[in-house]
């Protein structure tokens, strides 16, 4: 059986549309037909070496969907064929099994334990959890990263108690679920920053009570007008700038904490005055808000039920498979908040 994917065949460079032969399914993994996935600034990151040198190459890319099962692996037992599924990487209960090689012309295609850019994707029992098909694949997608580790970042990472001053950097993606949660979490002020007024606005939907263009106004003198001093007890920063990274941290409060869940370049460093962490401010980075997508995506989805919060205008962008290098150009110029690859 053959799929169309998207595949990383050199860094810096766009990716190859193309058909690839899907191997036999091993112990643990699953066939899902993918419907909806998200273009995460996480594989920008790879696209561009962010990390470092790629040893994997060429390999497939994607870690959030929605979708459906179409076949099981021996000693699957958390999912059945029909099923609904979100398609997270961060890991649940299951079986992780050993990760898939695809065939491409005859030469070996890389993938890890999920890879959501094709229509068909061979991934790991323990990065699925079943969800209802009446929430529908754009909403699973959404419930892969952008919701969980938004909150994850919120209540897990930060600890966000009522009443406590929260400033995030960067409401793209992850940025908007981390406003939701902050939301959620009733805190106040929510304070969303960024360098564009579009991503701005929609943080305002998501439960921003304050917005801050940073183009127009220094982040030192905006926090002074909202909060009458050049500081906040939560900082949550999303861009992995290293200059960006510096000031979150400066304009933590003394006893408050500092969350990094943008990634910076591996060549790149940070200086800082380690100081004030004897005194009780916090710094920390954020592997996936610590989710747990098992326990978390059921909670969420009935809060959703309640009305607690809805994902309607989460959506910017829409495109095919095909269009994903066009995809990715909007991402990298700030155009698109949540853009979607459907099938």
């Amino acid at each position: 059986m053959k799929t169309k994917a998207a595949i990383l065949v050199e860094q810096k460079k766009d990716l190859v549309v193309d058909e690839i032969e899907i191997p036999k399914l091993e112990h643990g993994k699953v066939l899902v037909e993918i419907k909806s996935t998200r273009i995460c600034g996480s594989q920008l990151g790879e696209i561009d070496g962010v990390k470092g040198p790629d040893h994997y190459l060429p390999h497939l890319l994607g870690h959030e969907a929605g979708g459906i099962v179409r076949e099981v692996g021996p000693l699957v037992t958390r999912v059945k064929e029909g099923d609904h599924v979100v398609c997270h990487w961060r890991p649940a209960h299951g079986i992780s099994g050993p990760c898939p090689t695809y065939d491409w012309k005859g030469a070996h295609v890389n993938a890890g334990h999920i890879t959501t850019f094709s229509q068909y994707s061979i991934i790991s029992e323990s990065r699925l959890t079943p969800i209802d098909p009446k929430y529908g694949h754009e909403v699973s997608a959404l419930m892969a990263d952008t919701i969980t580790t938004g909150f994850g970042v919120i209540s897990n990472d930060a600890k966000v108690r009522i009443g406590q001053s929260v400033c995030i950097i960067g409401v793209g993606g992850i940025g908007l679920g981390a406003v939701l949660g902050a939301k959620l979490a009733g805190a106040n002020p929510i304070i969303a920053v960024d360098l564009f007024d579009h991503k701005l606005e929609q943080s305002r939907k998501c439960g921003a009570t304050h917005s801050i263009n940073t183009n127009d106004v220094t982040l030192e003198d905006a926090l002074c007008d909202i909060i009458g001093k050049p500081e906040v007890e939560v900082m949550i920063e999303g861009t992995g700038n290293p200059q960006v990274i510096e000031r979150a941290y400066e304009l933590t409060s003394r006893e408050g904490t500092c969350v990094l869940f943008g990634v910076i370049r591996f060549d790149e460093k940070v200086s800082l005055n380690t100081l004030p962490l004897h005194f009780g401010r916090t710094l920390t980075g954020s592997e996936g808000g610590q989710s747990q997508p098992h326990l978390d995506i059921p909670r969420y989805l009935r809060m959703m039920d309640d009305g607690v919060f809805d994902l309607d205008d989460f959506v910017s962008h829409r495109c095919k498979l095909e269009d994903v290098n066009s995809a990715i150009s909007r991402m990298r110029s700030g155009e698109s908040i949540h853009s979607l690859i459907t099938f």
